[in-house]
């Protein structure tokens, strides 16, 4: 979280440690304490991610790219499928056998969308956008992802203004009762 560098390199870099925490969770035999660890830790950078995306680097493609109301809204969509399904993991533990299919689910998504963005938004936005314009979404991008939620809230707004004025605050609360009970955090 907060690597430097555009928006693009940014949300780069996020999709490669998401990517590295679904490798280790693939790594473990099914059933394994530290398989939930791992899924806590990919929906926390997955929601600071998608939160900061929805409020900055959505609103820039429907701004500056060529279509970017159809786009801005297909990513908004996978957006939703993918909350929905760390919703319901996040009741499940390591052992229910309901993990695995929804691990399996989120990686599926989570991939497309990923290969999504970096073969088609990505390279449209970089066309679109002067370099200046992309530093500055790669600062706003960043300050979102350190106040922003870290547990999925399907039911939140995903469009400006009013993600923005929300975000932080549910980000707060996630935060303290992420600390309260080590969510993400190996024992």
């Amino acid at each position: 979280m907060g690597h430097g560098g555009n928006v693009i390199d940014e949300l780069v870099t996020d999709h490669r440690e998401v990517e590295e925490l679904f490798g280790r969770i693939e790594s473990l035999p099914p059933g394994a304490k530290d398989r939930k660890t791992y899924a806590d830790q990919v929906t926390m950078e997955l929601v600071r991610h998608s939160v900061a995306e929805e409020a900055y680097l959505y609103p820039a493609v429907r701004e500056h790219v060529r279509g970017g109301d159809a786009i801005a809204d297909k990513e908004l969509e996978d957006h939703a499928k993918a909350e929905q399904i760390m919703k319901d993991l996040e009741r499940c533990e390591a052992d229910d056998p309901e993990f695995d299919r929804l691990m399996g689910m989120l990686m599926s998504e989570i991939r497309m969308h990923v290969a999504d963005e970096e073969e088609n938004l990505f390279p449209a936005l970089r066309a679109a956008c002067p370099p200046e314009a992309l530093d500055r979404l790669g600062d706003k991008v960043r300050q979102a992802k350190k106040t922003a939620p870290t547990r999925p809230h399907p039911a939140a707004p995903d469009k400006p203004p009013m993600n923005k004025l929300l975000a932080p605050g549910a980000g707060l609360v996630d935060r303290v009762r992420d600390a309260l009970t080590g969510r993400g955090k190996q024992g």
